[in-house]
């Protein structure tokens, strides 16, 4: 069974047009999740907004946001102010332009959504669209509301479906020279080259999710589970301490000693 889609609306290209379902790509529904308590009840604490000069809870009804422009002065934006900036229509990806798909780099890369006709009159529309950014090498680009706000979105085919990114804004990107720009674009020597290409061979293996698990939440799992059957808290495994790394200058002896440590660890 499908997992319950959180958005419903349409995919336009020109002309064509069907309607679709998207849901997130990722989820942390799974996560160890907390609620503050007060330690002497046990009660839940409530967090709420109040007034930082007097001290007094404000009401949901007089609650406006405000953009700084000094210290203590803002300007007021009503609900009405924030109605006006928004898309007309916020349940039709419009795809606007495509470009090529290897031109955005990951680095703009934000949420990952899959996108799948939502009943069989569409399908064939969708596919069509699907099929042609394929072909083409291309991906769309259109603009959506997501999460309160107008994001830029890419469409990209994968499989049977297309996976929608929503994208960085331009400003939240930042450049790589302010960072890379001062290191020198030397070519290491072929000697040592080789050297590393072979310990990475000796590394080498598919990739699979267990790769990327969370052994804190693991940890944590383990000990409420203790916790509900009034158990002690398992006992920690004490770890080895992290061995200090060789101030090691040359690199040629070192690259050779790491590969004689992986073929004794083998």
């Amino acid at each position: 069974m499908a997992p319950r889609s959180f958005w419903k609306g349409y995919l336009k290209l020109s002309l064509v047009t069907c309607a679709v379902t998207m849901s997130p790509a990722t989820s942390e529904a799974e996560k160890v999740r907390f609620r503050t308590l007060n330690a002497k009840t046990g009660n839940r604490v409530v967090s709420r907004y109040v007034d930082s000069v007097s001290g007094k809870p404000v009401k949901d009804d007089d609650q406006v946001k405000g953009y700084p422009r000094g210290e203590d002065d803002f300007v007021l934006l009503e609900d009405d102010d924030l109605d006006d900036v928004a898309l007309e229509s916020t349940r039709t990806i419009d795809i606007d332009m495509f470009v090529p798909a290897d031109s955005i780099g990951w680095i703009w890369y934000d949420k990952p959504h899959y996108l799948a006709p939502a009943d069989k009159v569409g399908q064939e529309a969708f596919s069509v669209i699907r099929e042609a950014m394929a072909a083409t090498g291309t991906v769309g680009i259109a603009r959506l509301v997501l999460y309160r706000r107008e994001r830029a979105v890419m469409l990209k085919p994968r499989g049977n479906g297309i996976v929608v990114w929503t994208l960085h804004y331009g400003d939240e990107v930042r450049d790589k020279d302010d960072y890379f720009g001062d290191l020198a674009p030397d070519k290491p020597q072929p000697a040592l080259m080789k050297l590393v290409k072979r310990l990475i061979e000796e590394r080498k293996t598919p990739w699979a999710p267990e790769m990327a698990s969370d052994p804190v939440q693991e940890r944590l799992l383990e000990i409420i589970a203790a916790k509900k059957k009034g158990r002690k808290r398992p006992a920690r495994s004490k770890a080895k301490p992290a061995e200090q790394p060789d101030n090691v200058v040359n690199i040629m002896d070192a690259l050779k000693r790491s590969l004689q440590a992986e073929k004794k660890g083998k």
